[in-house]
């Protein structure tokens, strides 16, 4: 299996950077990874790898990038934290281009499998209104009504994939990721998302002598955070599967925006005034995953304690932001 040619699309982000590390440590020797950026500007660049720079939102460029591919991961598109979702709706939307011309392309070039990256984002408003509510299951999907923008994105993308099974035969897997982070990612600029974008304010605060952070919201709201490491297993047990249906891949251990804080402070062995901005962009109330399907499916669910994964984030960024004298905690 590790001379069949595997592509990862979306490589130069966040999670595709660390997939291609995990791809590379399994032994497969034929990658090929493609993002919109420059190069120069992937989160992460491995040698040996068929490293392309490519607008997939033509269909001309998803049938170069596919030939020959038997493996697909989809993990390209425009996102970022609920900052730039809720100010970028129709660029969000756009990616659906890439999803459902990439599917067209895998199934002329004859791939084996799928996969596309959606998000817990296509969940229903509606069942995440408290930050107390229940885990999401991935029945709760419907009736639909998810993030507008981005989480109708992705939902088209599901039910593209799974008609493109449905009627060509094309073997399309589907993890709905939740809140994501880890070191090599994106911690300002305003695509990052909390746990980084917390981190980045603790340290600069810490780095200008301030004793004062900004929280976005009232800092109740409750999410679920998933290390990248368990991200990447789950994604990999997944396209190896045999399970069409969509899982969810994320933590089941939510905690408030203000427990976070929490942990970064402990880390950061030191306490800050915070101020709440209440105008700010913060998403649903409540949001955490339920893993019974995934432990049922595959026998696994997400390991690492947040703390532990936190803190290996947070040591990166200080180290990043030391490195390029970027202080500023905005």
């Amino acid at each position: 299996m590790n001379d069949r040619m595997v592509l990862v699309t979306g490589a130069g982000g966040f999670i595709g950077g660390h997939l291609i590390r995990a791809l590379i440590d399994q032994g497969r020797t034929r990658i090929r990874a493609v993002d919109i950026k420059p190069i120069a500007d992937w989160c992460q660049v491995f040698p040996g790898v068929d490293n392309r720079s490519v607008d997939l939102r033509g269909m001309s460029a998803c049938a170069e990038v596919a030939a020959g591919a038997a493996e697909v991961y989809n993990l390209a598109c425009n996102m970022g934290g609920m900052g730039f979702i809720e100010a970028h709706k129709a660029e969000c939307m756009m990616s659906v281009l890439i999803n459902t011309q990439l599917l067209m392309a895998a199934r002329h070039s004859g791939a084996e499998r799928y996969f596309f990256s959606s998000t817990a984002c296509v969940y229903a408003a509606g069942k995440q209104d408290r930050p107390d509510v229940a885990p999401l299951k991935e029945d709760d999907v419907y009736p639909a009504m998810p993030e507008d923008g981005y989480g109708w994105e992705k939902l088209f993308g599901e039910r593209m994939c799974r008609h493109f099974h449905e009627d060509f035969g094309v073997e399309t897997r589907i993890g709905r990721y939740h809140n994501t982070y880890g070191p090599h990612g994106t911690y300002s600029g305003g695509r990052e998302k909390a746990p980084a974008a917390i981190c980045r304010k603790v340290i600069a605060a810490q780095l200008s002598g301030s004793n004062d952070i900004e929280v976005w919201g009232d800092g109740l709201q409750t999410r679920s955070f998933m290390y990248v490491d368990d991200c990447i297993e789950g994604t990999l047990r997944l396209m190896a599967s045999e399970v069409r249906e969509p899982l969810n891949i994320g933590s089941d251990e939510p905690v408030s925006i203000n427990q976070l804080i929490d942990v970064v402070e402990e880390i950061a062995g030191q306490r800050f005034r915070r101020h709440y901005d209440l105008s700010a962009p913060t998403g649903v109330r409540g949001r955490s995953s339920d893993n019974t399907r995934i432990r049922k499916t595959l026998g696994w669910s997400p390991s690492t304690r947040l703390r532990d994964g936190i803190e290996t984030t947070y040591r990166w960024i200080y180290q990043q932001m030391m490195l390029h004298g970027r202080h500023s905690g905005r």
